[in-house]
């Protein structure tokens, strides 16, 4: 019950906690540079810094995380759109890297929409809350649905600052919008995991970004967000930097914001095929890696090589016994996660466990991460990570 009490308080308030509380908070951002923060699947021009402003340009669509996990906390920030209809977000309790076939990380999203957006039944402008890929949460003043609407519309247009005080307890989560709280959320999970900014097409700026930690409480291993395993993102979002294709010509493919696309034609011979292969240029030896993609009608059997040789392949057949079983259906994403150590690979195929320690005894000591299209198709969030022994 004493519990019950705080939380309540802490959530109903609309300062949340007494004003003289600003020694307790620490700075999220130090105004200088990105320390304390890692740049997920977003490119280096997305995020910079400017007159102790953290500014996002927008794109491509992607994320920005804090280096570590918070439980209970108080999270303040102002942000504030250059453009009209601008679109971007705040991500509690987030995993490390962004989920299958889409742009963003499984958490809560606090809602930072420009007022020229618009308001709909189905989202606002004014400080929503919804869960999103995988999270849950119970919203208070839904619709119907899993979003939690505010009770009041607060939020200033561009290019005026606002002002966010985020409340997280113990699976619960309120905002403040401008110095009243009208949001709120309870039961999430995960309660505990990553903070991220999001870039989604808008200009925005950041300042004043600072957090109060509260006490941790027991948290259920299944409420906790996946935590840093080391990966890294191959793809920037704005252009093909880092890669070379096998011909000279990249005319085929096309940097689509957060989706490197293959538009050529079906070849119906791998061979053919092979001419218009893409590949990192850097050279990978024992890794770690996920990579997301998404096959149509005449995708035909691209193929994956993870050190770029034929012994290291992976092939992506719809007709194959195995993959069959476990590939999504045509137009919707697929993610493939293993590991290559040495000459033994392991490989996952949405979530489905194919090989365990297959023995590639041809495989070489290195090289690059090679995809060899057989027809149109997009990938999304390649990601690597290096071994530890």
């Amino acid at each position: 019950m004493i519990r019950f009490t705080l939380v309540a308080a802490l959530l109903l308030c609309p300062g949340g906690v007494r004003a003289d509380d600003s020694a307790e908070f620490r700075p999220l951002f130090n105004g200088q540079d990105l320390s304390g923060w890692v740049p997920v699947n977003t490119a280096p021009t997305t995020w910079s810094v400017r007159d102790d402003m953290l500014i996002c340009s927008g794109k491509p669509i992607g994320e920005l995380r804090t280096d570590r996990m918070y439980q209970n906390f108080i999270l303040e920030l102002e942000w504030r759109h250059m453009k009209p209809k601008g679109n971007a977000g705040v991500f509690i309790w987030a995993d490390d890297i962004t989920a299958r076939g889409v742009p963003f990380h499984r958490g809560i999203e606090v809602q930072v929409l420009e007022n020229a957006y618009g308001n709909t039944q189905s989202y606002t402008t004014h400080g929503d809350i919804f869960p999103i890929h995988g999270a849950v949460m119970t919203p208070v003043n839904g619709r119907g649905g899993s979003r939690a609407f505010p009770t009041e519309r607060r939020s200033h247009p561009s290019p005026l600052w606002n002002h966010y005080r985020i409340i997280c307890q113990d699976g619960s989560i309120s905002l403040a919008v401008n110095g009243k709280v009208v949001t709120h959320g309870t039961g999430c999970s995960p309660r505990k995991g990553y903070l991220c900014l999001e870039s989604e097409g808008g200009i925005v700026h950041y300042r004043n970004l600072r957090i109060k930690e509260l006490p941790d409480t027991p948290v259920a291993e299944d409420d906790i967000a996946i935590a840093d395993r080391g990966y890294r993102c191959l793809y920037t979002g704005v252009d093909l930097s880092g890669w070379t294709v096998a011909n000279g010509d990249a005319s085929g493919w096309r940097s689509k914001d957060w989706i490197l696309a293959h538009e050529g034609q079906a070849s119906g011979a791998n061979e053919a095929a092979s001419t218009d292969a893409i590949s990192t240029e850097e050279r990978f030896g024992d890794f770690g890696f996920v990579f997301d993609i998404k096959l149509n009608d005449a995708s035909g059997t691209p193929r994956v090589q993870l050190r770029g040789t034929e012994a290291t392949e992976i092939a992506i057949d719809p007709d194959d016994e195995l993959t069959s079983q476990h590939l999504a259906p045509t137009g919707r994403w697929n993610r493939f996660e293993g590991t290559l150590n040495g000459k033994s690979l392991t490989l996952r195929l949405n979530g489905a466990t194919l090989f365990e320690g297959k023995s590639l005894s041809a495989a070489p000591d290195k090289g690059p991460l090679m995809v060899l299209p057989d027809g149109p198709l997009e990938i999304a969030n390649p990601f690597v990570r290096a071994l530890t022994h």
